[in-house]
């Protein structure tokens, strides 16, 4: 068959199925894997609260933004490749498929080591810039070197999982950050408590973990791969590869570098209100840790629902099957709200509840962290809405108005409110940039989306 020969796409299940069934069979595995994602930071966040306290909570809410540096560029690279090698296949071009999935594998290994020998190598003056105070640096620094230990594997883990659910095998995808988990899981308390190696036992269980996650993900790779045979010519760099990769990842990435951003934003801007506050510093620095984490938890379901529609929208629409994509589309955003308004219900009504699975703390804190969660989530219940976009646009090649939507949130609307509201507030300022933030984002997407299926509409009329 010709590069540009056209197969039955019909054949397909991603152009057959029936989409609920579709939309499950590739999003619950997705779901699973990022809330494994996340349980690696949330499992690590309750043994130090309860083992180490809230100094060793900040401490790991200092070295976050590594952990979404790591994600970011894990999602440039695996659903950028995915991206491209789902819509190769739907407009028949195997071969061109191939070489994504290829050219991937390259980046992955060589842009994992650099990130990680760059971070143990500034490791103290990028904790400084990420917020840490005198006080937090004895546990960040420890944790974060074996943390660092562990980004090539970081970055291959989630990268592998999206080219593997690209392949058509999401529960093999799941499977890889699953193992990695468990791992975790079990080897914290372990190193934790039983051989009192403290913070640095904690980010050693993680980085075995995502060791042993790599290892699986690399066998599939290697020997499973099954849509498209990988062969060496395949491996050799090519620009317009790597250039199509970057085009299609650059959303989800950016959208993670923007969380960066704000992290380290905020952490700055909690220490220094903070300190002008009856709180103090470590006490925002610590709650707001612990919030984030959840925060990431509910957030790895959403964008769970919307990486899972990627091979659907992505096929269909290399395919010219836009009713099937702006279907998969609207049923993704009605399961991600359904999720929201569940967490957001959680958030209001049970933050005590929430905020003391991470460990007990004094009543400053407790109230310091219950305030920020009822009013910084506030609109939560609309949240589902923005990653699901992003990703849509993604998945259909529409890179530009993907990285519109990963940037809106946190850059153009929530970075410029953390900085000036709490001129007038202070640290309260922070807790109202975030539902701010939110309603703009909802609007701006209901907007684009509309706009896109009015011209998917336009096309499908040209069809005939």
């Amino acid at each position: 068959m010709s590069e540009n020969s056209k197969p039955d796409v019909q054949s397909n299940p991603l152009a057959t199925e029936p989409i609920n069934k579709l939309i499950l069979r590739f999003s619950v595995p997705s779901i699973i894997s990022m809330l494994v994602g996340a349980i690696y930071n949330i499992v690590d966040q309750i043994y130090i609260g309860h083992g180490i306290g809230v100094l060793g909570i900040a401490a790991t809410n200092v070295a976050f933004p590594l952990t979404i540096i790591c994600t970011a560029i894990a999602l440039l690279l695996g659903v950028g490749a995915a991206a491209n090698f789902n819509l190769s296949l739907g407009a028949g071009k195997k071969e061109r498929a191939g070489h994504f999935i290829g050219t991937a594998f390259g980046l992955i290994a060589f842009i994992g080591v650099a990130v990680g020998a760059a971070s143990l190598m500034f490791i103290r003056p990028m904790l400084h810039l990420f917020g840490a105070t005198p006080d937090i640096m004895p546990y960040a620094l420890p944790y974060t070197r074996i943390i660092a230990l562990g980004v090539p594997f970081h970055i291959f883990s989630i990268a592998a999982s999206h080219l593997i659910r690209a392949d058509g095998s999401p529960k093999f995808s799941m499977s890889i950050m699953l193992a990695g988990a468990i791992f975790n899981v079990v080897f914290d308390p372990i190193f934790l408590f039983v051989f009192d190696m403290g913070i640095e036992g904690i980010a050693w269980a993680t980085t075995l973990g995502l060791i042993l996650s790599s290892a699986i993900g690399l066998y599939y790779l290697v020997k499973k791969f099954n849509t498209v045979r990988i062969r060496k010519r395949f491996l050799r760099p090519h620009l317009s590869y790597i250039t199509g990769i970057f085009a299609l990842g650059v959303a989800p990435c950016f959208n993670q570098l923007a969380m960066t951003v704000v992290q380290v934003t905020l952490n700055n801007v909690l220490r220094h209100y903070g300190a002008l506050s009856d709180y103090g510093s470590e006490i925002p620095l610590a709650a707001v840790g612990v919030i984030s984490k959840v925060n990431v938890l509910f957030m790895a379901v959403i964008i769970g629902i919307g990486q899972g529609c990627q091979p659907i929208n992505s096929f269909n629409y290399g395919a010219h099957n836009y009713a099937r994509v702006k279907t998969t589309y609207r049923r993704a955003v009605a399961g991600a709200t359904l999720v929201s308004a569940v967490a957001f219900i959680t958030f209001q009504l049970f933050p005590e509840q929430v905020v003391a699975i991470f460990g007990s703390g004094s009543p400053e804190y407790v109230r310091f962290a219950v305030r920020y969660m009822r009013i910084y989530m506030f609109v939560t219940f609309a949240n589902g809405v923005q990653p699901v976009t992003s990703n849509f646009f993604t998945s259909i090649g529409r890179a530009k108005l993907g990285v519109l939507m990963s940037l809106t949130r946190q850059v153009i609307f929530l970075l410029p409110l953390i900085f000036t509201l709490p001129i007038f507030l202070g640290i309260d300022g922070v807790m109202y940039a975030g539902p701010l933030a939110d309603t703009t984002t909802l609007i701006l997407a209901i907007y684009l989306v509309r706009r896109e299926f009015a011209r998917m509409t336009e096309l499908e009329s040209l069809q005939g």
